[in-house]
């Protein structure tokens, strides 16, 4: 049925409430999510600037396959603390939101604005994918790729009806496209692995004979900040070593009710850099882990099983990222 969107308050469908919740498809957000009742009362106190951090959740949410994430008050205290995004970032979406709406090489994508200050609820979903408030910031991303020549801006028009609406015509030129392929081969030649995950003595078994054992079975080298050596503020170095790995392993395992954050937050940064990330979690404890991130298939593992955990590893990394090239690091199990 026609109702808001819980979140920006713009023309949506919501189905009829389900639970502690309700599923709802939003233009203005980007998309189809579903948003506990508890989350939709929080929302009502949230800024403008904090519910954008939302909505560029949700959009890479979808990128990463969730056709339906879920927003609940866990997941808005997370957001609400995250970072806005860096021009980059925001400009690369851009050029992401422009391929979804082209169906081949050199289509035009028009922008429907309802003035010169507002775009429409149907083209909405260039504020979500580009993580702006308002045309304004949308107008100086866009200028700025123009600039780079990655995008082509053409004259405002009449739409097909002959009204005098004004629409941006926007399209994809090859650089842009050429970005787009970089994005998605960020990092392909390195052979290491980032792994993010619980910093405490009962966990150095499961690293050393589990999770580095496996990232060398499969022919990378495994990373871990606290046997990094530097100099810089560690947020800083952590950074940084995600953006030189060719994967992260993001491994869950928490005590009840004390949530890793930074496991969380180390595995959205690489997403965010288009750096796949394999999730792995003690069996114990993967009922502690936050159901946005439990969408992913985890590798379940056993304690003391390291073993098995190792090779459970190794067969991922080959399957979803491919053999590294650090032959003879360690003989993969036949």
């Amino acid at each position: 049925m026609e109702e808001e969107c819980p979140i920006w308050g713009t023309p949506a469908t919501r189905d009829p409430p389900n639970g502690d919740g309700v599923n709802c498809y939003s233009t203005g957000a980007g998309g189809r999510y579903f948003i506990s009742r508890t989350a939709i009362f929080e929302l009502r106190h949230w800024t403008a600037e904090e519910k954008v951090k939302l909505t560029s959740w949700l959009v890479e949410q979808w990128r990463l396959g969730i056709e339906f994430p879920k927003v609940d008050s866990y997941i808005l205290e997370d957001i609400r603390r995250l970072p806005k995004s860096s021009m980059q970032v925001r400009m690369d979406n851009l050029l992401r939101y422009l391929e979804k709406r082209s169906r081949r090489l050199g289509d035009v994508v028009k922008i429907y604005l309802l003035n010169r200050d507002k775009i429409l609820n149907n083209s909405a979903g260039i504020l979500a994918w580009t993580d702006s408030c308002n045309i304004a910031e949308v107008i100086a991303l866009v200028e700025e790729c123009q600039r780079l020549e990655w995008i082509e801006w053409l004259e405002d028009g009449k739409n097909a009806r002959g009204s005098m609406r004004p629409f941006w015509a926007v399209k994809l030129r090859a650089p842009g496209y050429m970005r787009l392929e970089e994005l998605e081969k960020t990092n392909v030649q390195s052979d290491q692995a980032f792994v993010a995950m619980w910093f405490d003595n009962t966990m150095n078994d499961a690293f050393e004979e589990g999770i580095k054992k496996g990232i060398e079975l499969a022919g990378y080298r495994a990373v871990r900040i606290d046997g990094v050596e530097h100099n810089n503020k560690i947020d800083d170095e952590i950074i940084a070593e995600i953006r030189r790995s060719r994967f992260l392993v993001a491994d869950f395992t928490q005590e009840e009710g004390n949530a890793r954050g930074g496991v969380y937050y180390e595995a959205g940064f690489a997403h965010g850099l288009n750096i796949p990330v394999i999730f792995t979690c003690r069996e114990d404890a993967i009922n502690y882990v936050h159901f946005d991130t439990r969408q992913h298939n985890h590798i379940v593992w056993e304690d003391k099983k390291f073993n098995d955990l190792a090779e459970r590893l190794a067969q991922r990394i080959s399957v979803t990222i491919g053999d590294g090239p650090l032959e003879g690091v360690n003989q993969k199990p036949h």
